[in-house]
């Protein structure tokens, strides 16, 4: 194989003769280069595509953990607004029977209207401070905190009023106070008087109230009923016990009302005004004992229980 070279300048020419081994080498060289350059280029690509593939992934397992973070915030959002609302449920069940209560209250203690509203929100005030658009979650819960605490106090301090109120109103009803009508007027009072059948001095064991016949004889406390019916002297006639040793006495009455062993209430009609036994007319005669002794009714008719 023949090599030949030309000179521009010169105008001459060369050659050089190859042999066997030299034919050999120059082949490689001139095969080789293109298939190193090709292998070395795919080498870099199949490097850069491994690359590409590897971040591809990364990717992808950032945002799935990102997503799971999200979903389990989510979840103790959720969670957490659950549980507020639960709160607040509760919150408002306490809140109604603290209202049902204070309402109880009022109407148990008479006090005038207005005063203590517990159908209205609770008057409040101040002057304006900066405020705070959102709350914290602590701030809520130190918040929520508050209100139960306040809750819980303001329902203890009812319990105690109502406690207080019923031992009142029960000493009330149990207390003989009071007249044993609603219309009348007292014609004969407690002690010595003349006889209005005889003229003569006779002891006048209670107080006699006159009115129209048919008109209401009413309990003067609450008691349990130990008489009603005929009684020497008395005619019909109700005996009522009170306990702690109050017993008091109905007489002359057109009718009895209730039995012996019924228990009635302060106020609750027992008899009708009558002129029954030694009457001269309608009217009905009220005694009081206290532990087995006769006593002047009058002092309990003005008496004030508070």
């Amino acid at each position: 194989m023949n090599i030949i070279f030309i000179s521009n300048r010169e105008g001459k020419s060369r050659s050089i003769t190859l042999n066997n081994w030299a034919k050999v080498l120059l082949s490689v060289c001139l095969l080789g280069l293109p298939v190193c350059s090709g292998i070395y280029l795919g080498m870099q690509f199949g490097v850069g595509e491994s690359d590409l593939v590897s971040s591809i992934e990364l990717m992808k397992q950032e945002l799935a953990s990102q997503q799971a973070e999200l979903d389990s915030g989510r979840t103790e959002a959720r969670q957490k607004v659950e549980a507020l609302t639960l709160k607040l449920a509760a919150m408002q069940a306490r809140l109604v029977r603290i209202d049902a209560l204070g309402e109880r209250l009022t109407d148990m203690a008479s006090l005038d209207d207005g005063e203590f509203d517990f159908s209205q929100q609770s008057a409040l005030g101040g002057p304006e401070q900066d405020q705070v658009s959102v709350f914290e979650h602590g701030d809520l819960e130190r918040l929520y905190s508050q209100l139960e605490s306040q809750l819980a106090s303001r329902e203890s301090q009812l319990h105690i009023l109502e406690s207080l109120m019923v031992d009142r109103k029960l000493k009330q009803q149990g207390a003989v106070t009071g007249r044993p009508i609603h219309k009348g007027w007292m014609s004969s009072r407690y002690g010595y008087r003349t006889d209005p059948f005889n003229g003569r001095k006779a002891w006048h064991n209670g107080v006699d109230f006159a009115g129209k016949s048919g008109a209401d004889i009413v309990a003067v406390a609450s008691g349990v009923v130990t008489w009603s019916g005929k009684k020497s002297g008395y005619g019909q006639m109700v005996e009522l016990d009170h306990g702690e040793g109050y017993i008091t006495r109905y007489a002359h009455n057109k009718q009895n009302l209730v039995n012996v062993g019924d228990a009635v209430k302060k106020g609750e009609v027992v008899g009708l005004m009558g002129s029954s036994g030694r009457s001269t007319g309608p009217h009905v005669h009220f005694e009081v004992y206290k532990n087995g002794r006769s006593v002047d009714p009058a002092s309990y008719i003005r008496r004030t229980i508070r």
